[in-house]
């Protein structure tokens, strides 16, 4: 993702919605007039042309609907840009744009294209790098998401729990921060028992990933699911369930995005990202359903269903962060289904204990184009993640609220729940969108961006 490398010969580009368009169009000429009838260009989102003028130069303008349709559609700008042939762009006024920061991002995201393993390479509309927004922070941005695309794009068998390590490794090396590692059987010693457990029948060993940077202010731990394919363990997924499970360590690629966008600034914090990255593969020594696990804080989990492994992983991660008092503890995983039934793929569930916290957070991804939407941690479901031989069931029977019975579960690991935010993503886009191509993509790391300095004075 980048800006257009020079403004010579870009093409001037003008934003119009279908209320301006007569107003903005009267002070073109006759011939660009005519263009715009003939080629029914109304204003409406998605819509572009390119108008020749009288003196036999090129115009763009670019449809941004109305009030309504814009609440429709997530990045306006970048609907629009995806239909322009490939070129430079500036646009002439940006004043007319709502939010013109975000929809210039959205047009950068437009240009993101997943051709690590093509020959061919596509080539985009470029946006001509605006003078009113701060375009460098916008960029830092743009490349934090195409990290995290490349790395859920990536197939497994370029992308398992040791390449994901090395990913980590190099985020935290851009940004001088210590990184550090624990692998395979040191994951006993250090008592993980549940992460070597899921990821122990894998080829790639089993590894728990952490970056730390930062002396001063407010301690902030990010914990992301790095399953980094999920056959579903000996309760092996059907084959159709099992295409995407390259996606599933879609937490781990959104924290390291979000530390992207935090390290590439100057904010205060005390950073701590924790990743256990496994593979959750069959052989001789997978766990097994009726298996009864010891975490890392002592509490036994009994195994019904070996596909729930996320929450076993998630669990001895935020046991160890909890260790270490953060005044803020978010975990993002691609975790439940029953999160997709709740919301849909387009949103993002998250799950507090403070309703203030609730409404920053819906208020930030609503500014940023990054949506998110509380569900509730309902402490009546307690009882359903409570077996009868252990402490905790990693799959409680009956199928209803699935998405809050894994919250639940993973709340018991965390000591403060008050300063727990935990978000069940799908990061995955399921077809072309503006700013959205289809495959892996980011659900909420702009909004906790935004929305962390209130959440944090709180």
């Amino acid at each position: 993702m980048k800006f257009a490398e020079t403004r010579n010969n870009a093409v001037p580009t003008y934003c119009v919605s279908t209320d301006t368009l007569l107003e903005v169009s009267a002070t073109f000429d006759q011939t660009v007039k005519e263009w715009i009838q003939k080629n029914h260009f109304l204003g409406s989102i998605g819509q572009s042309v390119l108008c020749p003028t009288k003196e036999g130069e090129m115009i763009a303008l670019l449809g941004m609907g109305n009030k309504n349709s814009r609440k429709r559609s997530r990045f306006s700008l970048a609907a629009a840009a995806k239909s322009l042939p490939a070129g430079s762009y500036e646009i002439l006024n940006p004043e007319a744009v709502e939010n013109f920061e975000i929809e210039a991002l959205g047009w950068l995201m437009n240009s993101y294209i997943f051709d690590k393993y093509k020959n061919k390479k596509d080539t985009h509309a470029y946006l001509v790098e605006p003078k009113t927004i701060n375009s460098k922070r916008i960029l830092q941005i743009a490349e934090a998401e195409a990290f995290a695309r490349d790395l859920i794009n990536t197939p497994t068998s370029d992308m398992g729990p040791e390449d994901l390590a090395l990913a980590a490794k190099s985020l935290a090396n851009k940004f001088n921060a210590h990184y550090s590692e624990i692998v395979g059987e040191e994951l006993i010693e250090q008592n993980f028992p549940l992460i070597h457990a899921v990821g122990r029948a894998s080829s790639q060993e089993p590894r728990l990933l952490r970056i730390k940077h930062g002396n001063n202010g407010p301690k902030v731990t990010l914990v992301g699911k790095g399953v980094c394919f999920d056959t579903g363990g000996l309760n092996i997924k059907p084959g159709r369930s099992m295409g995407l499970m390259k996606k599933d360590m879609g937490g781990a690629a959104n924290v390291l995005a979000l530390a992207s966008m935090l390290l590439s600034t100057d904010v205060n914090i005390q950073l701590t990202v924790l990743i256990p990255a496994v593979e959750n593969s069959i052989s001789g020594n997978s766990f097994r359903p009726g298996d009864i696990l010891k975490s890392r804080n002592g509490s036994t989990v009994e195994i019904n269903n070996t596909d729930a492994e996320g929450r076993l992983v998630l669990a001895d991660t935020l046991s160890l962060a909890s260790e270490e008092n953060p005044d803020l503890l978010i975990s993002m995983a691609t975790l439940t289904g029953a999160a997709r039934v709740a919301v849909g793929s387009d949103l993002a569930p998250f799950f507090t204990e403070k309703n203030d916290v609730s409404e920053i957070l819906k208020a930030s991804g609503e500014a940023q184009s990054d949506p998110v939407w509380p569900l509730p941690f309902w402490d009546p479901y307690e009882k359903l993640i409570e077996p009868e031989h252990a402490d905790l069931d990693n799959a409680p029977s009956g199928g209803f609220g699935g998405a809050i019975t894994a919250a639940l579960f993973l709340r018991r690991f965390v000591s403060k729940p008050s300063s727990y935010i935990h978000f069940d993503i799908y990061a995955w886009s399921e077809t072309n969108k503006p700013g959205l191509s289809k495959g892996g993509i980011t659900q909420g790391p702009r909004a906790i961006l935004h929305a962390l300095p209130k959440i944090l004075d709180l």
